[in-house]
């Protein structure tokens, strides 16, 4: 059975910074391609973050030179650290994982930067 459990939300302050994780068990993690996606309360969820198996990354236009997505392959995690928080980055996140176009997502951690 396929788990992919978030942590690392909270509540912070405009300008700072959290650091999510997402451990995942039952896949072939090396082989799998990792992202980050939000959702915001009355928006459809958005892509933020992927992380190929290979090791390439990709970001939304709004998040890049702030957020910076990584991979631990020996501890099944995938990272995604959050830098310059702003109000707008408020959500709830979510991991996906990608085994070969069998998708699996985590339950979700909140975000939140108050204005």
């Amino acid at each position: 059975q396929v788990q992919l459990v978030e942590s690392g939300g909270g509540l912070v302050q405009p300008g700072g910074s959290l650091n999510l994780s997402c451990a995942a068990s039952g896949i072939i993690f090396s082989s799998s391609d990792m992202g980050w996606y939000r959702q915001a309360p009355g928006k459809q969820r958005e892509f933020v973050a992927i992380i190929a198996s290979g090791g390439s990354t990709n970001y939304r236009d709004s998040v890049k030179g702030r957020f910076t997505i990584s991979r631990d392959n020996y501890k099944n995690t995938v990272y995604l650290q959050m830098n310059s928080l702003k109000p707008e980055d408020t959500a709830v996140y979510y991991c996906q994982a990608n085994y070969f176009g069998y998708v699996y997502w985590g339950q979700g951690t909140q975000v939140t930067v108050p204005s």
